[in-house]
Parts: structure tokens; sequence; C-alpha cells
């Protein structure tokens, strides 16, 4: 019974985007539905005393009518522009039924009915704004003031005057008014509407920051990435509101259900009205009321509804624990998945070099190493710089001072410290080396490792390894993954020995190494032609291809990539792979209440409709029961998805 009516304002975030996108009620937007049900109600127990206790039969008629026009205005006025355009909605069926009741002399149930519709009404819009309240929060974090830094003072402006590169100020407590990078300062940031982490994250000088999310506890200086139209919370929002015009195959198809309903309904209730009266002589006014009772019986409130407050429940729920979906379409969709494909590094792994061992030898120890080999590799660019350095800092060792420092081409770098030479590189860079450390690199290389060696003028002194190391949890995932006789593919363009030690340890069913783009394309076309359902997880930059061409494209770490939000299906904000398993529960839940609302509402219905017509069921009895009893326990149950994390 889909209608949003209620009045509607924009809340400004300084940000356009907000203001068109998603608009929240007024505070007061149940004002005045709640005094006209109050007024009517007034009226209508009035009128039923007058009716019943009294005898002034006219004067209660008066205060029935007055139900109609006050509760029953819009519902009429909305009947009435249905027929002109041909849709015969549920409040055409209402003003037929309503009026009939009048025409036999149920003026009290006439009334009844459109009251207690009005109420209905009400009731959903309530229900409706419940599913929708996380994203009017979200909208709400973003603040529509900054304090920008201009020279040596700060000034406040709104968040839709800051500019790319504009340096911001964010107190402990504020909020961050835009994305950005951390210029000065160190803090932990509550970021758990964009990304779904319970635990504050901790930002220094380097670290990406984003709208909305709130400063608990340090001074934060913040150089702007994004402006305000362009923020992760704003694109989140987008895609919600997108999201819900993306209907599920069975929210599909109860539409489609509906538009042939109606009609039949309607012919359906003129036969019961006519026929007993025509063929068998029975009483007109009596099988009028039963006709009048079956309609109001027949209208398909909860079944309509009973698809999309659930899609729209578990589409917030989702968004509040970190998961944008796209639209009810992939919530449907994963209940089906088959095989779930991974990317390899920055999915199944950190996709950050880690150093995993160091091994020593001679008169050196593993510090000695790691402090030679970090020290010159300061002074270097390479990619395998940065892990050495950064695990000599997390042992608090003290770099020395390098002189006479040199790059080799291919090979690796050399330098002076202590007055005595060092080089850290690969094997052919060292001048002479026993068979134990040939025998130690083969056995980092055949674990999957990247091996550095460090040596002086004589010798080998060490080796480091390093590997992308697995995340933690990915192995518990895959392990809940198999138990639903989910089978899981790895992809990944790393070489073969690297991929095959990584699919032992975290338990994979089957790797593919050495791919290109679009190889990994090819790898999902196989897999759909003998898998009825595939998804697809991966960063969303160089696998936007295989995500595109999967049936469901999940993107990893999304909040931090807008190539990720913008192709996958299913966006994980955060780098938790946990929330995979998560999704496909929320899936599974979300289709089981929607089965749940169908059977309730066919079951309710058609039980109700036999009892119409066999005179059993009254009008007011159709409505609080058959129609407003109904599309609340169909609400309700469905919010039950929204309430569960």
């Amino acid at each position: 019974m889909p209608r949003n009516n209620f009045n509607q304002q924009s809340v400004s975030c300084g940000c356009s985007t907000c203001e068109e996108i998603l608009e929240e009620k007024k505070p007061s937007w149940m004002r005045k539905p709640l005094i006209i049900i109050c007024i009517s109600t007034l009226l209508m127990v009035t009128g039923l005393y007058l009716d019943f206790f009294t005898g002034e039969k006219s004067l209660a008629e008066i205060l029935f009518l007055l139900v109609v026009i006050v509760a029953g205005y819009s519902i009429i006025k909305k009947g009435i522009k249905s027929v002109f355009k041909l849709k015969f909605n549920m409040n055409f069926l209402m003003t037929i039924a309503a009026a009939g009741a009048f025409l036999i002399g149920a003026g009290a149930e006439g009334a009844s009915v459109l009251l207690l519709f009005f109420i209905a009404e009400f009731l959903e819009d309530y229900a409706g704004e419940r599913a929708r309240q996380s994203m009017s929060s979200i909208i709400k974090l973003a603040p529509q003031i900054a304090t920008i830094k201009k020279g040596k003072q700060t000034i406040e402006v709104q968040v839709n005057e800051v500019r790319v590169d504009d340096v911001v100020v964010v107190k402990p407590g504020d909020k961050i008014p835009l994305d950005g990078e951390v210029l000065e300062g160190y803090s932990s940031v509550n970021q758990a509407y964009i990304t779904g982490e319970s635990i504050p994250v901790r930002k220094s000088v380097g670290s990406q920051v984003f709208a909305g999310t709130i400063n608990e506890e340090g001074y934060l200086e913040i150089k702007v990435t994004k402006e305000s139209e362009e923020t992760v919370i704003s694109r989140i929002i987008q895609l919600v509101k997108e999201s819900q015009k993306n209907k599920s195959p069975i929210e599909a198809f109860i539409d489609k259900f509906a538009s042939y309903y109606t009609p039949a309904v309607i012919i359906l209730v003129v036969l019961v009205a006519a026929l007993p009266s025509l063929v068998f002589g029975l009483s007109f006014d009596e099988w009028i009321y039963r006709a009048l009772t079956l309609l109001v019986v027949s209208c398909p409130c909860a079944l309509a509804i009973s698809t999309p407050v659930s899609i729209v429940s578990a589409i917030t729920s989702a968004t509040r624990n970190g998961v944008l979906i796209k639209g009810g379409e992939y919530i449907e969709g994963m209940k089906n998945v088959d095989v779930i494909v991974f990317d390899k590094t920055g999915t199944l792994t950190k996709g950050v070099l880690e150093v995993t061992d160091i091994k020593s030898f001679n008169n050196y120890n593993k510090y000695d190493v790691l402090e030679i080999a970090a020290s010159l590799e300061s002074k270097s660019k390479h990619p395998l710089a940065k892990p050495i350095i950064r695990k000599a800092e997390d042992e608090k060792l003290e770099l020395k001072t390098v002189s006479n420092f040199r790059s080799i081409t291919g090979k690796g770098i050399t330098g002076i410290i202590d007055d005595q030479r060092f080089y850290v590189g690969k094997l052919d860079l060292m001048n002479e080396y026993g068979d134990f450390v040939q025998k130690y690199l083969n056995k980092i290389e055949d674990q999957g490792r990247t091996s550095v060696l460090v040596g002086d003028e004589n010798d080998i002194i060490g080796v480091i390894g390093l590997m992308d190391t697995i995340r933690e949890n990915s192995s518990s995932v895959l392990t809940k993954l198999k138990n639903q006789n989910i089978k899981t593919v790895m992809l990944t363009g790393d070489n073969k020995k690297i991929a095959m030690e990584v699919g032992k340890n975290i338990g994979i069913d089957k790797c593919y190494a050495d791919l290109l783009p679009e190889d990994k394309v090819k790898i999902i076309e196989e897999l759909s032609e003998v898998q009825k359902h595939v998804a697809m997880v991966g960063d969303g930059v160089n696998d936007a291809p295989a995500l595109a061409r999967s049936n469901i494209g999940i993107a990893m770490g999304a909040a931090g990539s807008d190539m990720a939000i913008e192709t996958a299906d299913v966006a994980l904000m955060n780098d938790d792979l946990s929330r995979l398993n998560y999704l496909i529960q929320l899936s599974h839940k979300t289709m089981q209440v929607i089965k749940q609302n169908i059977t309730i509402s066919i079951l309710i219905k058609t039980s109700f409709a036999v009892l119409a017509v066999l005179g059993m069921v009254t009008l007011w009895m159709a409505v609080a029961i058959g129609d407003m009893g109904l599309s609340l326990l169909v609400i309700l149950n469905a919010l039950r998805i929204a309430n569960k994390d």
C-alpha cells in the first residue's frame, strides 16, 4: 500500500546533494494526521452513542458523514483521481465500500471503513519512517558549518563554500565536515556510520577521514580532498536512494500481480452483489453488504507492502552495519549464491607487504640485520623499503647514518654504515654465499614470500622475508561459507607459489594465478556457465570488469574508493570480510520475512473473503482485522530486520 503522503522538508548539511537526494519528515509530520484521527474518533464514538443509546438516528448519520469528510477526504480524493487515470487503487475500493454502506443504511460502518483505513495509512507511514531513520541520521551527521584555516586565523563558513585543498580545523568532539587527509594532529575518530566499525579508528598525519565522522579526542587539521557533493556520505545517500528503485524479482512480481488483482476483485464483487439477488431472489441489501465486505477484505494492502517494507528495512539495516546495497534484487540474489570468487590482494590479504621472517648469519643477530637494511632502505623509494622501515620502527630500532648511498638498477642498493659497506637487494648483488643461504631462500620462496638479502663486502649476513599478510578473519569467513555449501575461488595476478600458499592457509577451494584483468572476466564467465549464481569480491578498481560480469559484484573497503562504490552492486564500506557472512544472513532473513508476510497475507485475506461471502464478517471487522490489523502485523514483522544487527 505505497502512499508517501506525509509532509517533508529538506535537512541541509550544506550539500545540495543531500537536499535533493533524501528528504526527512518534519518533526511535526504526525501532527495533522493525529488531529484528524482524534477528531474523527470523537465524532465516531458520539455518533455510535446517539445511534445505539438515544435513538437520534438522523443526528448520528450527520456525525458519521462528518467522519467521512474529516477522515475520508484525502482517501476519496485519491480514489476519484485513480478512476480518471484508469488505475483502481485501494483508495478507490474504500470509497466504493463507504458509499455503498451509506446507500444501504449502514452509515456507521461506512464511516468506520474510512476512519480505520486512514489509521492504517498513518501506521504504515509511521512504519516507513522508522525503516528510513538510519539514512536520515546519516544526513544529520554532516555538519553545516566548517572551520577553515586562513593563515593564522580561522573562520566559520558553510560546508558548500569549502573547496578542495582548503584546510579545516576540527576540535575534540566536533564532526569532520568534509572528506580529507590529516595534515596535523593525532586522534581517534568514530566512523561507525560510514564503515560500520564499532571501535574508533586512530588517525594521524596522512590518514584519510570522512565527512560526518566524529573526532573524539585530539585536535586535527585536515586538507579537504572532496567538496560537499562528492563526499562518501553524499554518495552513500545517493546510492541508497537509487537502491530503493531497483526492485527485487519478487517485489516486481507482487507489483505486477496487484495490477491484475484489483480489477479482478471489482468484477468478483459485482458478481457477488448481483447474482444471488437476480438469480436466486435473495435480499439485495444483504448481498450488497456482503459484497462490500468482500471488497474491503480483498484490498491487497498487506500483500502490496509485504515486500517493499522488508527490502527497505534490510537496506537500512545493512547501511547501519557498514554494507551498502544498491537494490532489492541483490538482497534476494545473495541468498542464491553458489560460488563466491575472491580477488587475493586487498581482499583475502591486507594488500600491504609486511616483514614475516628475519634470518641472520655469521656474527650478526636479527636486529642488526633489520637495522642495517632499514637504514639503507630509508634512502630508497623502492616498494619493499616501506615494510622494512615500518618493522624497524615497530621494534624501536634507531636508524644509522648512511653515506655514499647508491642504487644499483635491477639489483638493489648499497651504502656505508660505520665505515663499512653493506648491500640490500637480490641474490645476484652479493659476491659469495653458502648453500645454507640458498636452502633458506628456497624455503622462504616456497612459502610464497618475497626475499630481500642483506650483506657486507664479504658475505650474506641475513635474509628478510616479506609477504602480503592474510587478513585475520579470512579463514573463518571461508569456513562459514563452506558450511553453507558455497564454493570459494581465488583469482590473483601473483605467481602460482604465492597463490597456492595463501589458498592453503585460508582453505580456499580453488586458486587461479598469473591472471590479467581480462583473464579474471573469462573465469567468471566460465564459472557462470556451470554455477547458477556467482558473486565476486574485489577492491573495485582493477577488478572492475570481473565485478561487473558477476551476478553480484561486492567491493571491499569502498569507503576509500570512488571506483568501488560506482562499480559494485554491494559495497563493504570497511575492510571487514565478516560483513560478507552478515550479508548472506541478512539475505536469508529478509527473504524469510517476505515469504512469511506473503503467506500470512494470502491465508488471512482468503479466509476473510470466504467468511465475508458467508456473511460472517462485518465491514468494520474487515477493515480493523483484515486490512489495518494485517498490514500492521506485516510491518512489525518487516521491522524486525532493521532492528537486527
